[in-house]
């Protein structure tokens, strides 16, 4: 499976709850920014899964409308996502060759460095609307390849 792993674009720091903060006005365009790049390389999950959290959602919308990809919201990847929940979680769509996770940080660090195969995921770090790609047959620790780990201003 290939594994897309795209951290939320810039939210504003200001809402009444965590969960409530959108994009500004920088992310809003940093999420577009991140679906040219996908759909100029041909960048294209079979479907995107998204943390249900307002900033993650709206990074993934329009990723998903340019590459014509369904976004799915997914309880599991909201905000404090550990790995295993993720591993557990993926098991559900081995059917597909490639999926997008749309989320947080540190969980994608985490993440990252569990399927790694790393025991300090102090070295891993995942930008804001960056784009990585981790490759495995099954989501396990050790199991995984690092295509690349892309910071938006790079895209």
């Amino acid at each position: 499976m290939l594994l897309y792993l795209l951290r939320h674009a810039n939210a504003d720091t200001v809402a009444a709850r965590d969960d409530e903060r959108a994009l500004s006005e920088k992310g809003e365009e940093q999420a577009r920014k991140v679906a040219r790049f996908c759909a100029d390389r041909d960048l294209r999950p079979d479907l995107i899964l998204t943390s249900p959290l307002l900033r993650a959602r709206q990074t993934a919308a329009p990723v998903g409308e340019r590459l014509e990809v369904e976004v799915f919201v997914t309880p599991w990847i909201a905000s404090g996502m550990m790995p295993e929940a993720a591993v557990y979680g993926l098991q559900e769509y081995a059917e597909f060759s490639s999926v997008m996770l749309v989320g947080h940080e540190p969980d994608f660090s985490l993440l990252s460095a569990h399927l790694l195969g790393l025991s300090d995921h102090s070295h891993v770090v995942i930008r804001k609307a960056s784009l990585t790609l981790l490759e495995f047959r099954a989501p396990r620790v050790g199991a995984a390849m690092l295509h690349f780990s892309l910071p938006c201003r790079l895209m």
